[in-house]
């Protein structure tokens, strides 16, 4: 049952996905040709590559026309329309988890753009002409031919194809939904996609996935989709190059947009923790935000990061800073920020506050002691 569930899990990752993208039309082989070639799976290929290819890979993320943003039935993004129905939820995506294929093939039949007005059921019932014919085949050879071959061991050999069908529904949900809808990928609607170039393409495929970290073995269980934004910027590339492009790849996938790690409940948690008490202690540090705006252009100011943390701008050394800091003040008027951090003192417990333009420092009294390190989550490097 175990060798059967990864042999399921295999042939839908590794193979079944990354061949109907094409990835492999090169070696001209009719086995593994993305336009012949039909998976292990209740949905037609056909339907699957239109949704999946066309449909979700041009229109990433974008509200209204990505039909994989919460599979028509979770509200996964804070901008999408509330309903009481969503309070459901939890068990919707538990139920969808575990008949995630079946799930594939609903939502392959695009149904909704009957409701919507925006096909007709003579449009609908043409289009989805074969998919009877698919899963009829799959239910016979899953639970009546393979079954009936070993003879009295019939009950056992079906069990062991339904659980290792679930283990691959468990395992394709967990993956595709790590990799497309944690907390820090980006959504985008329609208006905002208008007339966007090339270059802006690539970015909202830049922003709209998340990889996974893991072993080579997890890698290669999920089909290398844990490099889910190198194939959303290459999709027809195979998948065993992913992570060299990950390694040699642009500029924009090492260092414009680290890869969003996915995190369990329980990091997110503590690393939201963590942020709360620096920006609890600056604020002490600072004392009130009327105190703080008086004082902004003789001190320094600190400034709200882009993860909620705080980074101080600016020297504070009385008499110097019109001086010595005269090219932070510069750097400052043009990228609103500058390598300014607070440092603790352990020999003389002070806080200390330096810049790298004036290359000095300003103790604090010894009652800021708390060890916040960096208060800038960035770690001081200017926002682009």
């Amino acid at each position: 049952m175990a060798a059967l569930s990864v042999s399921k899990i295999l042939d839908n990752m590794e193979i079944g996905h990354n061949v109907m993208h094409g990835q492999y039309d090169w070696m001209n082989d009719p086995q593994l040709n993305s336009k012949m070639y039909e998976w292990d799976n209740v949905s037609p290929s056909a339907n699957w590559q239109y949704t999946h290819n066309y449909i979700h890979h041009t229109y990433t993320n974008i509200r209204g026309l990505d039909r994989d943003i919460g599979y028509g039935l979770l509200r996964i993004d804070p901008d999408q329309k509330w309903h009481p129905a969503y309070l459901g939820n939890p068990l919707y995506a538990v139920v969808l988890m575990f008949v995630f294929q079946w799930g594939v093939l609903v939502h392959d039949l695009e149904l909704d753009r009957l409701q919507t007005g925006e096909a007709t059921w003579a449009e609908v019932k043409e289009r989805n002409s074969g998919t009877l014919r698919k899963v009829r085949r799959q239910l016979l050879k899953d639970y009546v031919l393979f079954p009936a071959l070993t003879g009295p061991f019939f009950a056992s050999t079906m069990a062991g194809n339904a659980t290792a069908n679930v283990a691959r529904n468990v395992w394709a949900f967990a993956i595709i939904f790590c990799g497309h809808f944690p907390a820090d990928v980006e959504s985008f609607s329609e208006e905002s996609a208008e007339n966007e170039s090339r270059g802006q393409w690539y970015l909202r495929q830049l922003l709209g996935s998340a990889n996974i970290t893991g072993s080579k073995l997890f890698h290669i269980m999920s089909g290398n989709l844990s490099y889910q934004i190198e194939h959303h910027l290459f999709p027809d590339i195979p998948s065993r190059a992913l992570p060299r492009d990950r390694r040699r790849g642009p500029r924009a996938v090492r260092e414009v947009r680290p890869a969003v790690q996915h995190r369990s409940a329980a990091q997110a948690a503590g690393q939201r923790r963590q942020e709360d008490c620096q920006v609890r202690t600056a604020q002490r540090v600072l004392g009130p935000p009327a105190r703080r705006d008086a004082r902004a252009g003789a001190r320094g100011v600190r400034r709200t990061g882009p993860r909620g943390g705080l980074r101080s701008v600016g020297c504070g050394r009385a008499g110097q800073s019109a001086g010595r800091c005269a090219a932070n003040d510069q750097q400052r008027a043009v990228t609103t920020t500058a390598a300014a951090t607070w440092r603790h003192d352990g020999r003389h417990r002070r806080w200390r506050r330096s810049c790298d333009a004036c290359r000095g420092s300003a103790p604090r009294s010894a009652d800021r002691r708390h060890r916040i390190g960096r208060l800038g989550s960035d770690g001081g490097v200017p926002p682009a």
